[in-house]
């Protein structure tokens, strides 16, 4: 088992270490599943515990200058890893001006990634600055409990508000209340709502968009059989929705949602070569 990557390019560099940075906003722990081709934060919290989940894809060559890995077994050629996201991000962030930054899957005392920034230097030798994260090897027997989520049929997918205007919002009701209903319909309309028993506020938006296979003939519950203006609803905790909204650094070109009426609401992020799946629990 071993793995070596190397990120030279600042931009790529930056932007997998906004991502981390998201990621560990999201979880305080997480699996790093590693493949040839691609990397995966996941956190699965059992949704039927009321905790959320998370799975996070990017393709490693559009970060990464190099990328070797050799999994456990030649058929499952696949490594899983537990860390914790924040000492990652506490060790991208000395590399902010770095010239290279190599990732090393080490053993010392325990299993380490060691995280070594090259920096630049007035003289000719480099000045290199090795973080060493502990990470727990996951055992291939449990690798099943870290597959991605099904989405069960949703009731309706929408595509969402502006990231910052809709954080704005959210952060003023989080005063008010610890949950917050989220309704939309296949109209393109979207309702943020609280209501305790001082003070009822509904934020409206509109024009928001239904992706295309919201309304497809073999659509998830077969919305061509229900008004359009029919919204489905599911109360959430308002501090799990503010957590996304305040910790994404994704900047994503799509940001979409899923509603499974009364049980679960999906949200997706995308950024070109990157998406983040974040899913949280109705509260009944």
């Amino acid at each position: 088992m071993r793995f070596r990557a190397k990120i030279v390019d600042l931009a790529c560099l930056n932007h997998f270490s906004r991502i981390i940075n998201t990621i560990a906003k999201l979880a305080k722990t997480c699996i790093l599943r590693l493949t040839v081709c691609k990397l995966y934060f996941i956190l699965s919290d059992k949704v039927a515990n009321g905790g959320a989940s998370m799975w996070c894809e990017l393709s490693q060559g559009n970060f990464f200058d190099e990328f070797q890995m050799e999994g456990v077994a030649a058929e499952h050629n696949e490594i899983y890893l537990e860390l914790v996201p924040e000492n990652l991000s506490r060790a991208l962030k000395t590399a902010q001006n770095a010239k290279a930054v190599k990732i090393k899957l080490t053993n010392k005392h325990c299993p380490c990634l060691s995280v070594a920034v090259e920096l630049p230097s007035l003289s000719s030798s480099s000045r290199i600055v090795t973080h060493d994260i502990p990470v727990g090897v996951i055992p291939r027997r449990m690798w099943n409990d870290f597959r991605e989520p099904s989405v069960p049929d949703f009731d309706v997918s929408i595509y969402l508000p502006a990231l910052k205007t809709m954080k704005s919002v959210v952060d003023r009701m989080k005063n008010l209340s610890n949950f917050i209903v989220i309704e939309a319909n296949l109209s393109g309309e979207m309702n943020l709502k609280i209501e305790t028993d001082l003070v009822s506020i509904t934020t409206h938006f509109k024009d928001l968009g239904n992706p295309p296979w919201a309304s497809e003939d073999d659509c998830q519950s077969n919305t061509q059989a229900r008004d359009l203006e029919s919204m489905a609803e599911a109360c959430i905790d308002i501090k799990k929705l503010q957590q996304l909204l305040a910790g994404q650094q994704v900047n994503p070109t799509k940001a979409l949602c899923n509603i499974v009426r009364k049980r679960i609401v999906h949200f997706i992020l995308l950024h070109e070569e990157v998406s983040l799946q974040y899913f949280i629990p109705a509260i009944a």
